[in-house]
């Protein structure tokens, strides 16, 4: 079969047709996971073409996988963050859906209480099992998509399950066409793609799967599961790791239209949101993360991280609110207690933190030398200093300007007397033997003793500020 591809003017050959293979015995890709071994990183050289598709977008499964790696939310907490992922969606729904269980009293009631915010976006679905109960549960709830689970590699259909692909197949098959019975679309969750036999196996599935949906009309999404993050994205990496690979092939193979691909990484390996992105690149239009990356062992991709992503690839925030992340952030810190690593972008406390004098010094000529960007306007999160033996007049004063919001004729110089006073107490205390950061408070007590006239200023001057929303 040939047709012209019209983004590119060229004719594009898919006489490609891959049979399913019934096995005996698992095959389990020794030569890449021997167990014993970090896993290794294979090259066929076999490269695909990039193709993001013309929409992109977030979907969410906070409450569903990043909730299991941590004490349950209660349900004002879940509709609380809720409403902060439509805020930081906007009103096109970069953040398209959110993923629920429904299994407890208390998911049931945060599941409605989301629901009954009527928003369009994060659409709510869910994740069942596949029971006649399950579907009649979610469909008095009026859910229209759920996640059903169809494990694709031997290590789950023949260990786990104690199947043989036959069987599998036969079974996720009946289960999909169940839930097209009740009126629900089915989100196909192939877990462990990253170890599946992708042409004896996953595409043959996906085959099956299309069929059904041009029989029906009922949509069938595949979200394609990194279990357990062994994606690779380097040009030529072999299956069933290339990222790419997986992507083009249910793409170009089956004929999975871009808008029913989701990917769904983890980041055993650090790559969880390169994976993600590269995922978009070459033709899924959702990748699947959670708020702060939160979720088993070493989490989802996070939330905050895709947005970035999304910016920095379309060229536009396309009206997302991020200055939600750091009320994100903020929440996990104060209500739920949550320790965010300090370093983490985006949300840790000093990812837009210097302690080097040079780069204090830079700074404060002008932010923008050692500023990724502008973390004020954008998340609403000042540039900021932490006070060491090593800051430096220069890191004096931009704590001095940041903390008490001093821009223009009202910011202080590293030359300026107050600097200097303030500098003078930090370096006899650190000779003293102190090793430690100087905290905020800390730093205002000292601004009272050397100037307290000044102090109390500065003070009335960021009460200001505050008070007009700036």
């Amino acid at each position: 079969m040939r047709k012209v591809d019209k983004r590119w003017n060229l004719l594009k050959e898919n006489d490609y047709h891959f049979s399913f293979q019934d096995v005996e015995e698992p095959h389990l890709f020794r030569d890449m996971f021997d167990y014993d071994s970090v896993p290794k990183i294979m090259f066929n050289h076999r490269v695909v073409p990039m193709r993001m598709p013309d929409n992109i977008w977030i979907t969410d499964t906070t409450f569903r996988d990043g909730q299991q790696a941590r004490t349950p939310f209660t349900v004002s907490q879940v509709v609380d963050l809720y409403k902060l992922q439509n805020r930081l969606g906007g009103p096109k729904g970069i953040i398209r859906q959110s993923e629920f269980f429904v299994y407890t009293d208390k998911d049931k009631e945060a599941l409605q209480a989301c629901i009954d915010l009527g928003y369009e976006f994060p659409e709510v679905t869910t994740w069942i099992r596949a029971s006649e109960k399950d579907f009649e549960l979610i469909k008095g709830f009026g859910i229209k998509e759920t996640g059903i689970l169809v494990s694709c590699s031997d290590y789950h259909i023949f260990k786990k399950m104690g199947l043989n692909r036959k069987q599998a197949m036969d079974k996720y098959l009946g289960i999909v066409k169940t839930a097209i019975n009740h009126g629900i679309r089915p989100r196909c969750h192939f877990e462990d793609i990253t170890r599946a036999d992708f042409y004896g196996f996953v595409i043959p599935f996906a085959d099956e799967l299309m069929k059904i949906m041009n029989d029906t009309g009922v949509p069938i999404k595949i979200r394609m599961c990194d279990t357990l993050g062994y994606g690779i994205t380097y040009p030529g990496a072999s299956l069933p790791r290339s990222v790419q690979g997986i992507v083009y092939g249910l793409r170009f193979y089956s004929g999975v239209p871009s808008g029913l691909l989701e990917w769904h990484g983890h980041n055993d390996f650090y790559k969880v949101v390169t994976n993600a992105a590269t995922a978009w690149l070459y033709g899924a239009s959702s990748v699947n993360c959670s708020i702060l990356g939160i979720g088993e062992r070493t989490g989802n991709c996070p939330l905050e991280a895709m947005v970035m992503e999304y910016c920095g690839l379309k060229g536009t925030p396309d009206g997302m609110d991020l200055s939600v992340i750091t009320e994100m952030a903020e929440y996990f810190e104060e209500t739920l207690k949550t320790d965010i690593m300090a370093r983490t972008p985006f949300v840790g406390r000093n990812f837009n933190s210097t302690r080097a004098g040079i780069h204090a010094d830079g700074l404060l000529k002008d932010e923008e030398i050692y500023n990724i960007f502008n973390t004020e306007k954008i998340l609403n999160r000042p540039v900021t200093v932490a006070i060491n033996a090593h800051s430096g007049l220069a890191g004096i004063a931009l704590w001095i300007n940041a903390h008490f919001k001093l821009k223009g004729d009202l910011a202080v110089d590293k030359k300026d007397d107050i600097v200097q006073s303030v500098k003078e107490e930090v370096d006899r205390e650190f000779a003293e033997g102190r090793t430690t950061s100087f905290g905020d408070d800390e730093l205002e007590t000292i601004m009272r003793e050397v100037n307290d006239d000044m102090f109390i200023a500065f003070c009335h001057h960021k009460k200001n500020w505050l008070s007009k929303g700036k």
